[in-house]
């Protein structure tokens, strides 16, 4: 592929500084990770654990229940288990019965166990209440998190957030994972020696952290580029055996396991323990250094991530039904009693994905007259989804979240208007979005080739703001096309320019998708991204449709 190509292709992400360039496309664990002591707080947070585990106090760590929060508390349990620290306990608090944050509930049985030190990971930030009671119960809470904080903050002992007002952190995207993985490598650069840990031990760890990075849609750029392109590598040869497990059962090649592997195979697998069982089994999995545990846990969560698939397709089956029945907003807000509040992120995303509109679902979890509802937003990337749930704070119990996406509380009686106002505000939000799926080049099927493979590689991983590159394939003669899988629910094209063929697939798609019949013979234009599989140990360049175009 032609330098200028390349060149265009760097000028599209918006690299044009050298040094900035280089940063990017090689990215160094030693020079491009920042002082973690630069966070707030991560001084005083790093003696306060160290004087608990000095004096034998109980700490208990508290995650969140997904991908991130997961993850990161396996981050801790690995340091603490390098140390010998044996008087900690792990908490993830139940989807549907706890919800997301501090509970009260909880509090209160760590008051009665005797805990001393509360550490939390992906949460906090918003939980003044709880924090509050905490610690005047005698229980220090550290908070470490990512999430914007409000404008009064918690009283806790300290706040490790990158996010928090004053702090100098250069880089804020962290994901809260990312932000326990900075407290575990400055622990190591304080106290490393005291517990004869060896330096560069927490780049073990980076598995971890990468595989939140790669699932929890921060920004892949600078501190997280550096996380997600370090973790892939240490995934690739991870020891642990939940990680291989999971892999083989997948039929994922570890050695070329890839930022879409971990995007749409192995996370929606962590997150299935807390939408459809208990968020325990996921930590247990990564966690486990026994073979036979692994294997009962993978075979658990497939199962399990087998029933969310079947409860999202009956779910949605029954939202697209009332959507035709009702006039469209600029804002869906959609939702039923019955919707299980665990499986309401996946809706909304598919919602946004149909319709590009922000979306709003919501269910109700237990019964005996609850009278709050719960549910999950997600934006189409026209408003900041945040900012639009924050303009009308008298519509809402609760709120949180990222740009696109979040999750919110709301009464029963708000429920009847809220997408009218959520589409007013809407129009005082929105910014501009293209939607059109836009290729970043025009190339031809002999540029598919390993050379330009190898120069997408070195712009990987892709996620966040560092999307794969588009490119068109124009005038292509579709030679044979068929439907493959289990189900007959993924597309396989062979197309032809005259003088190359290429393999082009769609998953869980069909020529009605792209409003076509696709008949042999037919003239198309393709727009896709190149990609290299290794399923089933057999290496093959092949393209990933994202549109097909009639001629």
């Amino acid at each position: 592929m032609p330098t200028d190509f390349i060149e265009r292709l760097l000028r599209l992400k918006g690299l044009v500084d050298p040094f900035e360039r280089e940063k990017f496309l090689n990215p160094s664990y030693e020079e491009h990770m920042h002082d973690p002591f630069l966070i707030p707080d991560m001084e005083k947070a790093l003696i306060r654990i160290f004087e608990a585990m000095q004096a034998g106090e109980k700490i208990v760590v508290y995650s969140d229940y997904d991908c991130d929060g997961i993850p990161g508390a396996v981050i801790i349990h690995d340091l603490f288990k390098k140390i010998g620290y044996t008087n900690f306990q792990i908490y993830i608090p139940d989807r549907h019965d706890e919800g997301y944050g501090l509970n009260h509930d909880a509090i209160e049985q760590f008051i009665a166990d005797g805990v001393n030190l509360l550490i939390t990971i992906d949460l906090g930030s918003s939980d003044v209440a709880d924090v509050m009671y905490a610690e005047a119960n005698g229980i220090n809470v550290i908070i470490t998190d990512h999430h914007l904080p409000p404008a009064t903050l918690p009283p806790a002992f300290a706040i490790v957030n990158p996010k928090v007002p004053g702090s100098v952190y250069p880089d804020p995207m962290l994901c809260g994972a990312g932000v326990m993985f900075k407290l575990v490598q400055g622990f190591i650069i304080k106290y490393g020696e005291f517990y004869k840990i060896p330096k560069g031990w927490e780049k073990w760890l980076l598995d971890m952290a990468g595989l939140a990075t790669l699932s929890d849609m921060v920004p892949l750029r600078n501190e997280n580029r550096v996380i997600a392109s370090y973790g892939l590598r240490v995934l690739r040869k991870s020891p642990r055996p939940g990680i291989q497990m999971l892999l083989r059962k997948l039929a994922i090649n570890q050695a070329h396991l890839t930022e879409d592997d971990v995007a749409f195979m192995i996370t929606p697998r962590i997150n299935a323990a807390s939408r459809m069982d208990s968020p325990m089994r996921a930590f247990e999995l990564l966690a486990t250094k026994d073979e036979t545990e692994a294997g009962v846990l993978v075979n658990h969560l497939e199962k399990i991530n087998n029933e969310r698939k079947k409860l999202v397709a009956q779910i949605m089956k029954t939202a697209y039904a009332r959507l035709e029945e009702r006039e469209m907003r600029d804002v869906i807000v959609i939702g039923d009693p019955d919707w299980r509040v665990g499986v309401l992120g996946l809706i909304a995303g598919k919602l946004v994905e149909e319709f590009m509109k922000p979306a709003f679902v919501w269910g109700r979890e237990g019964a005996n007259g609850r009278v709050l509802l719960k549910g999950s937003c997600r934006s189409d990337g026209s408003v900041n989804i945040v900012e639009l749930m924050r303009s009308l704070p008298d519509s809402f119990v609760d709120m949180g979240g990222h740009e696109l996406a979040g999750g919110f509380s709301v009464t029963d009686e708000n429920i009847h208007t809220l997408e009218e106002k959520l589409s007013e505000k809407y129009k005082e939000l929105k910014r501009s979005n293209d939607k059109r799926i836009s290729e970043d080049a025009e190339i031809d099927l002999g540029s598919v080739t390993e050379d330009t493979n190898r120069i997408l590689d070195s712009m990987a991983p892709y996620g966040c703001d560092n999307s794969k590159p588009i490119f068109s394939f124009k005038r292509v003669t579709i030679e044979s096309s068929r439907q493959f899988g289990k189900e007959k629910n993924h597309l396989e094209l062979i197309v032809s320019d005259g003088k190359n063929k290429k393999k082009c697939i769609a998953f869980f798609s069909s020529g009605e998708n792209f409003g076509l019949e696709l008949a042999l013979g037919d003239v198309v234009t393709v727009v896709g991204t190149i990609e290299k599989s290794y399923f089933l140990n057999r290496p093959e360049l092949r393209i990933r449709i994202l549109d097909i175009v009639g001629s």
